[in-house]
């Protein structure tokens, strides 16, 4: 039976041309719907998008933000990824802030101590797949079942964590597992893609 995939993008009134170019050249796997939801709260957008995807009885959601720019196969690849790797709940891509340090947009440690909430980024990228503690949601492919475990209000932000740290610190409480494929490289939309080729490019640079 073929898998849906709900290929969610929260975004406000407009999106980049360069992203709609990858999005029209993007390799559809299985049955996938494409979903645009506009609004100026992402959180709530990403929450109702989740919602979509329970009720289309979706088996993924791959999520993209409408500043990236990514591989035709790029789908493709991270299915492939998932089902070589069945372990895996929810896998990110590689790509990198917009604005300095260009780090990746992965984070080692992403844990309560206390009150306080103790991040830690992820500076050296291995070289195959590997485990983090939390991700950004530029591109993210994601198993639908997680939404059930974790409950509702999945993506509303704490105080000190924006939507897409307080989901994966809800997925991990319930041990879900997150990992990026650093194979899966993406440009993030600044006022040049930022890829991993000119993040190492400014690191050589220091």
């Amino acid at each position: 039976m073929e898998k849906k995939i709900l290929i969610a993008i929260p975004c406000m009134d407009m999106v980049s041309a360069r992203f709609a170019q990858s999005l029209a050249t993007l390799k559809k796997v299985g049955k996938c719907t494409v979903s645009f939801l506009m609004g100026s709260l992402i959180y709530d957008s990403r929450n109702k998008l989740a919602g979509y995807a329970l009720e289309m009885e979706a088996d993924y959601i791959l999520w993209l933000d409408s500043d990236m720019v990514f591989q035709p196969d790029t789908l493709e690849r991270m299915m492939d990824t998932l089902n070589k790797h069945p372990h895996i709940d929810i896998l990110s891509g590689l790509y990198f802030r917009r604005t300095t340090p260009f780090t990746p947009v992965l984070f080692n440690k992403l844990e309560r101590d206390g009150e306080t909430l103790v991040f830690e980024d992820v500076k050296e990228v291995p070289n195959d797949l590997f485990e983090v503690a939390g991700c950004g949601f530029g591109c993210v492919l994601m198993k639908t079942d997680c939404l059930f475990g974790i409950g509702m209000n999945w993506f509303t932000p704490f105080v000190d964590a924006g939507e897409d740290c307080a989901f994966c610190m809800r997925a991990r409480e319930k041990g879900y597992k997150i990992y990026c494929d650093p194979n899966i490289s993406l440009g993030h939309m600044g006022y040049a893609p930022i890829t991993k080729d000119f993040y190492l490019a400014m690191k050589e640079d220091k």
